[in-house]
C-alpha cells in the first residue's frame, strides 16, 4: 500500500509538470538565441551599414554558419510559442489576473514568429545565391535590404511581447516585483527602436537601443524560466 504522503504529493507533482515545461521552454529559447547570435558574430556577420560587397563575401564564405543559425531558429520559434501559450494557461489557472496581457503577448509573439521566419528565409536565400555570384546583383541587394527591414520590424513585436509577458506575470504573481520595471523599460526601448525601423535597416546605430531591450528580454526569460522550473505546488493552485 502506498504511504499517505506519497499519494498526497502525486497530484502536486503532476500539476507542476506543465509549469516546469513552460519554464524550460523560456530558458532553452533564450540559450538558443544566444548561441545563434554567437555563431553569426564569431563568423563576422555583416552589419546593415556594411557595403553590399562585404555582404556577398560573407554569405559566400559562411554558408555553414548560416545553416547552423537557421537551424537554431527552427528550434527556438516553437519554444517561443510554447512559452507564450503555456504562460497564458498558467495565468488563467491563477485566477486570470493579467490574462489580457498574455493574450496580447501571444498575438505579438505569433507576429514576431512570422517576421523571424521571413528574416531567416531571406538569409538562407542570401547564402544559397551568394556562392554563384561574382559580384552583387540588384536582386541580391534587394533581398539583403528586405532582410534588414524585416529584422527592424521585428523589434517592436519583441517589445510588445516582452511588455505583455512582464505585465501578465506581475499581475498574476508569477514573478517578483523587480521584473515588471525590467519588462517596461526593455519593452519601451524595443518599441522606440522600432519607430526608427527605416533608419535601422539603413545601418543606423539606433539598432543598439533595440539590442539593449532585447538583452533585457533574454534576462527576463531566463529569470522567469528558472523561477518556474524551481516552483513548488503553491505556484499554480490545483484545478
Amino acid at each position: 500500500m502506498r504511504p499517505p504522503q506519497d499519494t498526497a504529493t502525486t497530484p502536486a507533482r503532476s500539476s507542476l509538470a506543465p509549469v516546469r515545461l513552460v519554464g524550460a521552454a523560456a530558458v532553452v529559447f533564450a540559450v538558443l538565441v544566444v548561441i545563434e547570435n554567437a555563431v553569426l558574430a564569431a563568423t563576422g556577420a555583416p552589419a546593415f551599414s556594411d557595403p553590399i560587397e562585404d555582404v556577398l563575401a560573407y554569405y559566400a564564405a559562411n554558408r555553414s554558419a548560416v545553416a547552423i543559425a537557421s537551424g537554431l531558429v527552427a528550434l527556438y520559434l516553437p519554444l517561443l510559442l510554447v512559452f507564450g501559450a503555456g504562460l497564458h494557461g498558467l495565468v488563467e489557472r491563477r485566477g486570470g489576473a493579467g490574462a489580457n496581457w498574455t493574450r496580447l503577448a501571444l498575438a505579438a509573439g505569433a507576429a514576431l514568429s512570422a517576421i523571424l521566419v521571413l528574416v531567416n528565409v531571406l538569409q538562407v536565400g542570401l547564402a544559397l545565391s551568394a556562392s554563384g555570384l561574382v559580384e552583387p546583383t540588384a536582386a541580391f541587394e534587394l533581398v539583403w535590404q528586405v532582410h534588414a527591414a524585416a529584422f527592424a520590424m521585428a523589434l517592436p513585436m519583441i517589445g510588445t511581447t516582452f511588455m505583455g509577458e512582464a505585465l501578465a506575470t506581475h499581475a498574476s504573481g508569477l514573478t517578483p516585483p523587480w521584473q515588471r520595471p525590467l519588462g517596461l523599460v526593455g519593452g519601451s526601448l524595443l518599441l522606440a527602436a522600432g519607430v526608427g525601423n527605416l533608419a535601422i535597416a539603413g545601418g543606423s546605430p539606433l539598432l543598439f537601443v533595440g539590442l539593449l531591450g532585447f538583452a533585457a528580454w533574454l534576462v527576463w526569460l531566463v529569470a522567469t524560466g528558472v523561477r518556474l522550473i524551481r516552483s513548488r505546488s503553491d505556484v499554480v493552485p490545483s484545478a
